[in-house]
């Protein structure tokens, strides 16, 4: 065989040897790499480990209900899903809406929220200050307090007594404009104690107004 070819064969066949033998090694580096791989695989599952047991207990604070004082139980007893601040935001918006429409004469915009008895109370209270062509001006200043003084279920019937403590401008005056009751430039304190009452098993979250009276 020709000399040169012998040589030829001999360096590439050395070549090829030197090729794999790169491609087989390990550096060191690729194990650095895997191994800082690994460690930070480690530390997030470590991260989350941690975390999990705090996520899962404010997971069940937000799903428990919150505390309802000692007179409205009763209605949490009755209906788990009863929440008294919720309720107390709804009664005081009522509240000022009912008292505003009372003194306006427009009863019909808070119908839907007034029981027969209640309404046929305030309609005819109406009537008799337009027989005697007064008329009265309310400014509603705003409400100090409202809590719930008594509560009770009665068959599918879930009732609230609830107390609200208001500031009030308010006067009635005569045909001709004469103050002939309260006085334009004091604020009255209004105490109050309505009744609202709630059919348990109706979708309507809506309280109906069944009782009116003032506060002791």
């Amino acid at each position: 065989m020709d000399p040169v070819l012998l040589i030829l064969a001999g360096v590439t066949a050395f070549i090829l040897f030197r090729l794999f033998s790169v491609m087989g090694t390990r550096t060191g580096h690729e194990q650095r790499h895997d191994l800082e791989g690994l460690q930070r695989r480690a530390a997030d599952a470590e991260k989350k480990a941690d975390t999990e047991p705090e996520d899962f207990s404010t997971a069940l604070d937000e799903a428990r209900p919150t505390p309802v004082s000692t007179n409205a139980r009763v209605l949490r007893d009755a209906d788990a899903s009863f929440e008294e601040a919720d309720y107390l935001r709804g009664a005081k918006g009522a509240y000022e809406m009912i008292v505003e429409a009372f003194a306006s004469g427009d009863l019909r915009s808070v119908r839907a929220f007034l029981s027969d008895s209640v309404y046929d109370a305030f309609k005819r209270a109406v009537l008799a200050r337009e027989e005697a062509g007064h008329t009265m001006d309310l400014k509603f200043v705003g409400i100090e307090h409202a809590s719930i003084v008594a509560s009770e279920v009665d068959d599918d019937w879930m009732t609230a007594t609830t107390e609200f403590t208001s500031n009030q401008v308010r006067v009635s005056r005569d045909k001709k404009g004469n103050v002939v009751d309260g006085d334009p430039n004091r604020i009255d304190l209004v105490k109050d104690r309505w009744t609202f009452s709630r059919k348990r098993s109706s979708r309507d979250p809506n309280w109906i107004l069944v009782a009116t009276g003032g506060a002791a």
